[in-house]
């Protein structure tokens, strides 16, 4: 299936800082362009991939599952360790939780981790029905576009594949007990007001993780996507300066880094 017009992934030869950002399930690199270019104009590398079953139509995703996703993010960060100096992980929601265990399982080739609104858990009752469930019904009502500011929209999917959503449930509880391995510096950006990853996802993801140099942020006008929301200079600001300043001297002011290539639509 062609790849949804704005979903395509993003990717910008910078200097010798690296950042890789991962999407939230049934979302796609949309979610996190502006971020994503925001970091490229100052002179970073950035990698944006689409995951595996994303960016199409939501039956793509159901024969998908969780070892496909996070090998995507693992053959980017792989790529990007061999020719950058540094090189960061970040990702909004499930793309969190990718961000996380890339730092659990690859120590310190990973230098800093930003997340937004990490989801840590499949929630409510239905949970503990999806392994029968998802045999009987192929699809539920949809979790993308969870934002706060009207004229803002995710290019995300409108139904819920309960196979894929089955998968994530098992990488959560994977990742979950893989969190006190992540030792290196986080930056956690969370919305009070998020109608898809409640704030308790953030809270054990913060009691899990064993690093010292943490850094928790409120972000009081957004939703879960705030990537796209009212919060969105500052999640680019807040995550600038937490680069910079684990990469000193490497990030440079819009129009003075290294000159790169931008591929993406």
């Amino acid at each position: 299936m062609p790849v949804l017009a704005g979903a395509e992934p993003f990717r910008h030869e910078g200097g010798e800082v690296a950042v890789l950002l991962c999407h939230g399930f049934t979302g796609s690199p949309q979610s996190l362009r502006p971020w994503a270019e925001h970091l490229a104009e100052h002179g970073l590398t950035v990698s944006l991939p689409l995951l595996p079953g994303h960016g199409t139509r939501w039956e793509d995703l159901r024969i998908t599952g969780w070892q496909d996703w996070y090998a995507e993010v693992d053959r980017e960060l792989r790529a990007l360790c061999e020719r950058r100096a540094k090189v960061f992980v970040a990702g909004l929601s499930m793309g969190g939780a990718l961000a996380l265990r890339l730092a659990a399982r690859h120590g310190d080739a990973v230098s800093g981790v930003v997340v937004v609104n990490p989801a840590n858990k499949v929630h409510g009752l239905a949970a503990h029905a999806l392994p029968v469930v998802r045999h009987l019904v192929p699809a539920t009502k949809g979790i993308a576009s969870d934002i706060a500011k009207p004229d803002s929209r995710e290019l995300g999917y409108d139904r819920v594949p309960l196979h894929a959503a089955h998968s994530l449930r098992q990488f959560f509880r994977i990742v979950d007990g893989e969190l006190p391995q992540v030792t290196q510096p986080v930056l956690l950006l969370r919305s009070p007001q998020d109608h898809v990853v409640p704030p308790a996802d953030s809270a054990r993801v913060l009691s899990r993780i064993s690093s010292t140099d943490v850094t928790e942020v409120i972000l009081e006008q957004s939703y879960h996507v705030a990537t796209l929301d009212h919060d969105a200079d500052r999640i680019h600001e807040e995550s600038l300066a937490f680069i910079g300043r684990l990469a000193p001297g490497l990030v440079k002011e819009p129009g003075l880094g290294k000159e790169g290539t931008t591929t993406g639509g």
